[in-house]
């Protein structure tokens, strides 16, 4: 009997892990009867009474278990790193927030069971803000042009990888994990299914500016090096802009004027440092990318869990 696991990482879900937990049950029974299954819950130290509800669901279920991390370790390592905890001979990585349809588990499974190694599911259409959805479809067109390897639009994690795609996440050694890009950077059979992407059911998004920004740059500074290659062609501009700008100036003024020289000094400064400024910008963003991936520490640091097998003695 083949086995199923299902990944679900939380922080401050308390109104969503144990309606989700019985829907995933219900689900299993009605239809995929025929699998065996774990539901893993990998919690990012949540500040409210998830991981007691989640102690309970456990106690409750053995086939439910949990990963506590020690602190937040941040939106892609604590995913990433429950991928490999589980068991199963796939795994479903889904959000606990009922954002991921439920039903769509066993379309999932149907496309694995066909051969393919990888079915991501894609937000073909979304019940979100429209407006914030016109911005993440720009910055996916934009990801996608600039992307030195294929990348998946509207793709955001959920969906369902064989095992042997997470034995080799689990070898990848990388302290800065992009998922959504490594999905497509590996070369696995990879196929789309489109679905609707539902409002949040309860609770609050841990999303915002400063997680999107996060999310948005680990995935230039992993995939793109157009933006960091421009700032050559950018300094040419600016050079050539601030010769034409001298020109001006001394055709209007004339190069004796009183108002030449300092009007000269202006233009190149303007141009100079504005360039100069979102260069180091992006360059930083690219340090910083290469400082965590050189690092090697750890993605997570676990708590504890529970009803995980006890480790095999060497």
């Amino acid at each position: 009997m083949k086995k199923i696991s299902v990944l679900i990482p939380t922080y401050n879900e308390q109104d969503n892990v144990v309606p989700l937990s019985e829907a995933l049950l219900a689900e299993f029974a009605k239809s995929l009867p025929s699998y065996d299954y774990e539901i893993v819950f990998i919690d990012n130290d949540s500040q409210d009474r998830t991981r007691p509800l989640l102690e309970e669901l456990c106690a409750g279920n053995k086939k439910i278990k949990a990963i506590f991390n020690a602190r937040n370790f941040g939106q892609f390592n604590s995913p990433f790193y429950g991928m490999y905890q589980t068991t199963g001979d796939c795994v479903i990585l889904l959000n606990a927030d009922f954002q991921d349809p439920i039903d769509m588990l066993p379309v999932l499974v149907g496309e694995w069971e066909a051969g393919h190694k990888v079915v991501c599911a894609v937000k073909k259409q979304s019940k979100e803000n429209k407006f914030i959805r016109f911005l993440r479809t720009v910055y996916y067109k934009l990801v996608k042009k600039l992307s030195s390897v294929r990348q998946i639009e509207h793709f955001t994690g959920f969906g369902l990888y064989d095992r042997a795609f997470v034995d080799v996440l689990a070898k990848l050694d990388d302290p800065a994990p992009f998922l959504r890009g490594i999905v497509a950077e590996l070369g696995f059979k990879v196929v789309e299914v489109p679905y609707e992407q539902q409002r949040r059911r309860a609770g609050k998004t841990s999303n915002n500016f400063s997680t999107l920004y996060d999310a948005a740059m680990l995935s230039f500074t992993t995939y793109t090096k157009t933006p960091i290659r421009c700032f050559t062609f950018i300094g040419l501009i600016l050079a050539a802009l601030s010769f034409v700008g001298a020109v001006v100036f001394g055709i209007l003024f004339g190069v004796g004027h009183a108002n030449f020289l300092p009007g000269v000094i202006v233009c190149v400064l303007a141009f100079l440092f504005s360039g100069l400024y979102i260069g180091l910008g992006i360059l930083g963003e690219y340090v910083l990318t290469l400082r965590a991936k050189v690092s090697h520490r750890p993605l997570v640091v676990e708590e504890r869990r529970i009803n995980f097998d006890p480790p095999e003695k060497e």
